[in-house]
């Protein structure tokens, strides 16, 4: 079957047509942007082959038209930039690994809706349905592709399962697959000092319920409390420090999440000045924040006391 090709600003798209369908086969080219047509040659764009979008560095965004019916293979794995993808909000034949080590990719949204923020409290009436951060966060922290449901996301039963997920890996030991990493060789972790790996799993626990707790649609007011006391037993001044770990390097800039982190009480009076000590120069407006949160709860004389010193 002859290859034909549809170019674009910076690349081109290559096809195949199988009787009254088109098969996209593959893409080359620098574009960061890829809207993949409806229709090529006047018939319907019906199907993503296989790699088609294999490891391509420069990709960040694409959009898929509603005429797509099926995502083959590893169709865009090791796009390690990947930001955000746009699926037509049906019925979808995934192949498998469709987004394997896509590690950037924070958002797989349905054209017409997006999920916004909601501070950690329920507020579903001024939520549109689709779920567009915790569907990436399924296939790219969860292991969870049976997830990839674009025609059921949104829904309390998704919900249900989304959060199934979570709560299997919150309650799985830190040690887990330890073992398995040494006798593989494997070093992800950039070490193989036990303590460093069980610090990255409560990481990875951490970033979970943080997007949870931002995004949470249909959380239930239990599961919530229990989300929220892990943050704050492993804040600036616990045993494990893990969740202000995560604020500090990952969302000194995201006002939403260091505000997420002071109002579910993970500031106290006790580790303020060690929060404030740890941010230094590096983030003025947390820091900004953090100064006018002490001063607000506590006042902030035991802070600049401690400065004279």
């Amino acid at each position: 079957m002859r290859e034909k090709e549809w170019q674009l600003a910076e690349g081109s798209l290559y096809y195949e047509t199988e009787e009254s369908e088109v098969r996209i086969t593959r893409f080359q080219g620098l574009s960061s942007h890829v809207e993949v047509p409806e229709e090529l040659d006047g018939l319907p764009v019906k199907r993503i082959a296989k790699k088609a979008f294999l490891s391509k560095k420069n990709l960040r965004y694409v959009v898929l038209p509603h005429t797509v019916e099926e995502v083959g293979d590893w169709a865009f794995a090791y796009c390690g930039h990947l930001l955000e993808v746009t699926l037509p909000r049906k019925e979808i034949r995934f192949g498998k690994a469709v987004f394997m080590e896509c590690g950037e990719l924070q958002r797989i949204t349905a054209a017409e809706c997006r999920e916004s923020h909601c501070g950690g409290k329920t507020e579903p009436d001024r939520q549109p349905a689709f779920p567009a951060e915790l569907m990436a966060a399924a296939v790219t922290r969860m292991d969870a592709a049976y997830l990839l449901d674009i025609a059921a996301a949104g829904t309390a039963e998704w919900y249900g399962k989304w959060d199934a997920r979570m709560l299997t890996i919150l309650r799985t030991s830190d040690q887990e697959g330890y073992s398995k990493q040494i006798l593989c060789g494997e070093e992800d972790y950039g070490s193989t000092d036990i303590a460093a790996y069980m610090s990255s799993r409560r990481k990875e626990k951490v970033r979970l319920i943080f997007l949870r707790l931002l995004f949470c649609r249909k959380l239930s007011a239990g599961l919530q409390k229990e989300l929220e006391d892990y943050l704050r037993t492993h804040t600036k001044g616990e045993t494990q420090e893990e969740a202000w770990q995560v604020i500090l390097a990952e969302h000194g800039t995201h006002r939403e999440y260091y505000g997420l982190f002071a109002s579910i009480g993970c500031v106290t009076k006790d580790n303020i000045n060690g929060i404030l000590e740890d941010i230094g120069e590096e983030h003025t407006e947390m820091k900004a924040f953090f100064l006018r949160f002490q001063e607000e709860t506590w006042g902030s004389e035991d802070f600049f006391t401690e400065l004279e010193l």
